[in-house]
């Protein structure tokens, strides 16, 4: 065991406040990470404050982790010290069912092991994440940075890329298809990067008239500010697919009528009832889908990575010294960031 400093939550109330973990000694086929980077997702926060009622206290979050490999473990023949790392959503699954055996380990049939708040198969641990020193992490869920890449602007990939990447990919979207990205947070301005590059024309679609040049700078075709009536009527039955990267409650009634016949709308954002309800005869009467993604297994984040290195593809990222990340939790709420913190963990090792 190795003892490390980290940033947990204490409570649903506590916040993010200096907390020792120990990491467990290398198993056959572990990898020993020095943390570099780590990015700050959503996810963080609901886990954080207990959002979703499945919080075990304490709560180490970060599942956007870059950094140096420091030891491998005996069986480990992929990677050697000093590889430049990522460490992403997962830590393990059950690697024998149909979905992990097709490299779909996100959709393992025992569930997945999350990067943090999961239960180690082995030990029977929770799970620690990235806003700390170091991690250990099995090598098949491990994935290398390539040298093109800012390490910093890669950590971010790891969830927020690969979450809008997988479902573009999975739909076949190509030339000459028709996109709306709804939202233009972390997810939402990945959006745009990807189905740009893959080709397809791409419209954003967001409540705030301000965000209408960043969202072209960001690489939008066009731009729909979707509190206008007649801006919604004009993108009526206009796309093949809209990308609904929305974390919060939001009515998406009205971006269906957007979609084409067999039109699909692809949830990636909002993990709860929605509210208000569905109106399904806008499904019926077009022959649309409603759908819904997470995040890529790990052939799929490798991919991605190697995606983004051939295209030039970063997240726009502001970085944190980890002593604000009470302040940037408050901010992330009010959306006030473009577009992903990303810790700097130097600032944790100097602490």
């Amino acid at each position: 065991m190795t003892a490390t400093k980290a940033y947990a939550a204490q409570s649903s109330t506590s916040g993010m406040a200096p907390h020792d973990i120990d990491r467990r000694s290398l198993r056959n086929d572990d990898i020993a990470i020095e943390i570099d980077y780590c990015g700050v997702c959503h996810t963080d926060i609901h886990f954080a404050q207990n959002d979703w009622g499945v919080t075990q206290y304490p709560v180490v979050p970060g599942h956007e982790i870059v950094g140096r490999v420091t030891a491998v473990g005996p069986g480990v023949k992929a990677y050697q010290e000093g590889d430049v790392v990522g460490v992403g959503c997962m830590v393990d699954s059950c690697r024998t069912c149909s979905a992990c055996e097709a490299g779909l380990e996100q959709y393992c049939s025992e569930g997945m092991t999350g990067t943090y708040n999961g239960e180690d198969r082995h030990d029977h641990s929770i799970t620690f994440g990235g806003y700390s020193e170091r991690i250990v992490v099995s090598e098949r869920f491990v994935v290398r940075i390539p040298d093109k890449l800012d390490i910093k602007k890669a950590a971010p990939l790891l969830c927020a890329g690969i979450t809008t990447y997988s479902p573009l990919r999975h739909y076949g979207v190509k030339p000459g298809h028709k996109v709306g990205v709804i939202g233009m947070g972390g997810l939402g301005h990945m959006g745009v990067k990807f189905a740009k590059a893959l080709g397809a024309e791409v419209t954003i679609f967001t409540r705030s008239e301000s965000k209408v040049g960043e969202a072209k700078k960001q690489g939008a075709d066009y731009v729909v500010v979707s509190t206008d009536e007649d801006q919604m009527a004009a993108a009526a039955e206009a796309f093949d697919f809209m990308l609904d990267t929305v974390p919060v409650q939001h009515d998406i009634n009205p971006y269906l009528n957007c979609l084409s016949y067999d039109g699909t709308h692809i949830m990636v954002g909002l993990l709860e009832p929605l509210e208000p309800a569905l109106q399904t005869g806008a499904l019926v009467f077009k022959r649309r889908v409603l759908a819904g993604s997470l995040i890529g297994g790990m052939p799929e984040t490798q991919e991605v990575l190697d995606f983004c290195a051939e295209h030039d593809i970063s997240c726009d990222v502001e970085m944190l010294d980890i002593h604000n990340i009470n302040d940037a939790y408050e901010r992330m709420k009010k959306g006030d960031v473009k577009y992903r913190f990303v810790i700097d963990m130097a600032t944790l090792k100097d602490s």
